[in-house]
């Protein structure tokens, strides 16, 4: 008897050991909330395949620099993009550019967030963009970087379609600017 005994609480912990082993590497990801003019959108954050991308919106995030800023671009069946303008178009200051993860083979699928750039795929800073559909002439190509995806709409992808269809025209040097500006109260993260 003393020897199953202690037989079976070896076996007891080699599993209780392995369990926690396997889920050492298993961390939750990150949620933000974006508040906005027209409603409230969920993020869940690739924080595991796109870490520098992640690292990086978070930064702005807890620095406020997305408070008061405004969705910029629109363009129905395609994109929402924000995160970089104050509601008179004035571009707010933003630290160095990252790296580009559209490496990661994540997918501009409708209802994921990615990086807005320049022309230079190492060049996002802050804004980003909200797919609004299936948008793969987005992603990473053999020789040619992609938008770098990091993370998913999981409540509110109603409000991102009502955002994508408002009125749009011509301010200054930009298009596809709404002509009632769609504010981007704050953005913070949320305990799920």
């Amino acid at each position: 008897m003393g020897l199953k005994h202690s037989l079976l609480t070896l076996w007891c912990c080699g599993l209780l050991l392995l369990s926690t082993v396997a889920n050492s590497g298993n961390t939750a990801a990150t949620h933000v909330q974006i508040s906005t003019s027209h409603g409230t959108i969920t993020l869940e954050l690739f924080d595991q395949k796109a870490p520098e991308t992640v690292r990086n919106f978070l930064k702005y995030v807890d620095a406020g620099h997305y408070n008061n800023t405004i969705f910029h671009r629109v363009i129905p069946r395609f994109m929402i993009q924000g995160g970089g303008f104050t509601a008179e178009m004035h571009e707010k200051p933003t630290a160095a550019p990252i790296k580009n993860e559209s490496k990661n083979r994540l997918h501009n699928e409708r209802g994921t967030i990615a990086m807005a750039r320049t022309s230079d795929p190492h060049s996002a800073t802050a804004q980003f963009f909200i797919n609004v559909r299936m948008n793969i002439s987005l992603d990473y190509r053999m020789g040619q970087y992609g938008y770098a995806v990091f993370g998913k709409v999981i409540e509110g992808m109603d409000v991102v379609d009502t955002i994508s269809i408002q009125k749009t025209g011509r301010r200054g040097m930009h298009d596809d600017v709404p002509e009632q500006a769609i504010f981007i109260k704050s953005i913070s993260r949320i305990s799920q």
